[in-house]
C-alpha cells in the first residue's frame, strides 16, 4: 500500500489533479475533511506527508472493512464506494476485481493494474536497469512544535537552511507564514537547523517582523458601489459531481445568472469552489 502514492501523485506532495484532489494521496476536499485534514488559505493537511498518510491508512482500512478485499478497497479509493457497489450489483453480485472489471469506470480499470505495476517496478527495478533518482531532501531531519507565528524567511536567515529545503520539508503550508498562533504547528527542519532554531529563542520571531508582517488596512465597503446583482446573494460550495446546471436547479436559478454573478467565462468548476447564487 505504501506504493499507492506512486500511482496517485508520483510522490509529489503538492500535486493537484484537474478535479482538485491534492497531495501524495490525492485527497478530495470532502474526504480530507472526513478524516480530519485541515484545509484553509494557510494550511492544507492533504499536502502534509505524515498527516495525509495516516488519513489514507484509515481510509483504506475503512474500505477494506467494507469490501473485504484489497483489490476492491484500492478500486474504491480511486472511484468511490458507490461505483464499486454498482459494479458488484451489475455483475450479479460477484466480489472479485477481475469479475467486476468491465462494470467499473475506465480510469479504475487501469488504476488497480497500475498499482500492481508500481509494486513490481519498486521491487524489481534493478533487473530492468532502472536507476533511482537521488533525493534533495536532507538525510537527517527533526520536527519542532511552535505556538507562535513564524515566517520561513526568519528560519532561513537565522538557521542556516535554504528556502527550498524549508518548503520541501513543509509542503502543507500554502504561504511562507507558519500560523502557530491559531493552533500549534509542526515544522520539519534539517537536524542542524533545529539546533539553531532552539538557540535563537525569541529572536527568531522578532527578526524582520516589521517587514514580513505588514499590517493590512481595514476599509469599509462602499455600499453604493456594490453591484446590485450581488446583493442578496448567498454562497454555496461545489460538491463532487456538481455541474452549473445541477447547482442552478438546486438553488432555483439559471446557469447564466450564476456565471454572471461569479464572473465565469465558461462552465468549468471544481470541487470545493465557492459560488454565489441568487
Amino acid at each position: 500500500l505504501k506504493y499507492l502514492p506512486v500511482v496517485e501523485s508520483a510522490l509529489n506532495p503538492v500535486a493537484v489533479s484537474r478535479v482538485g484532489a491534492t497531495g501524495l494521496w490525492q485527497f478530495m476536499y470532502t474526504t480530507g475533511k472526513l478524516y480530519g485534514l485541515k484545509q484553509n488559505s494557510l494550511v492544507d493537511d492533504r499536502r502534509d506527508p505524515v498527516k495525509a498518510t495516516w488519513a489514507a491508512a484509515k481510509h483504506l482500512r475503512d474500505l477494506y472493512d467494507r469490501f473485504g478485499a484489497w483489490d476492491l478497497a484500492i478500486a474504491a479509493y480511486n472511484c468511490g464506494s458507490g461505483n464499486v457497489n454498482k459494479a458488484i450489483y451489475r455483475s450479479g453480485g460477484k466480489t472479485g476485481f477481475w469479475d467486476i472489471y468491465w462494470y467499473l469506470p475506465r480510469e479504475t480499470r487501469g488504476y488497480v493494474p497500475a498499482f500492481i505495476a508500481a509494486n513490481y517496478v519498486m521491487n524489481y527495478y534493478c533487473q530492468h536497469n532502472i536507476c533511482p533518482l537521488e533525493t534533495n531532501l536532507p538525510q537527517s531531519a527533526d520536527t519542532l512544535n511552535v505556538t507562535r507565528n513564524v515566517y520561513m524567511e526568519q528560519i532561513v536567515d537565522l538557521c542556516g537552511v535554504s528556502m527550498d529545503e524549508v518548503k520541501a520539508l513543509n509542503p502543507q503550508y500554502r504561504t511562507n507564514l507558519i500560523p502557530g498562533e491559531s493552533r500549534p504547528c509542526t515544522i520539519k527542519l534539517p537536524s542542524s537547523a533545529v539546533a539553531a532554531f532552539l538557540t535563537a529563542g525569541d529572536s527568531i520571531y522578532t527578526h524582520r517582523i516589521g517587514e514580513l508582517a505588514k499590517n493590512r488596512k481595514v476599509v469599509e465597503v462602499d455600499e453604493s458601489k456594490v453591484s446590485s446583482s450581488s446583493k442578496g446573494a448567498r454562497t454555496v460550495t461545489v460538491r463532487k459531481g456538481d455541474t452549473l446546471g445541477s447547482i442552478a436547479q438546486r438553488n432555483r436559478t439559471t446557469v447564466t445568472k450564476i456565471k454572471r454573478l461569479n464572473g465565469l467565462k465558461n462552465n468549468n468548476i471544481r470541487v470545493g469552489q465557492k459560488l454565489r447564487v441568487r
